[in-house]
């Protein structure tokens, strides 16, 4: 399923029109990404909570020459599903 996808199933379910459906779910995308950029975590309740993780710095290897690279630490967001969501997908 794609954005497109997830706005005409809004604006099918809601009777918004595709452009403000894709404006509402523009702006949800917007609002989580500006809380994890921030630190902070968003919870649904029953759906999810994202939330960021920081990955620490490691050696790897470059799979092509086998040489050894530095790949330096980075903050990861993550997601983790609800009880009512696993339920609902099983």
């Amino acid at each position: 399923m794609t954005k497109q996808d997830v706005v005409d199933a809004v604006a099918n379910k809601t009777g918004m029109t595709k452009k403000d459906a894709g404006e509402a779910v523009e702006a949800v995308l917007d609002v989580v990404t500006s809380a994890l950029r921030s630190g902070d975590q968003v919870t649904f309740t029953g759906f999810g909570k994202f939330s960021t993780s920081k990955r620490a710095a490691r050696q790897g290897v470059n799979p092509r020459t086998g040489d050894k690279v530095w790949i330096k630490e980075a903050i990861v967001p993550k997601f983790s599903a609800g009880s009512q969501l696993k339920a609902s997908v099983n």
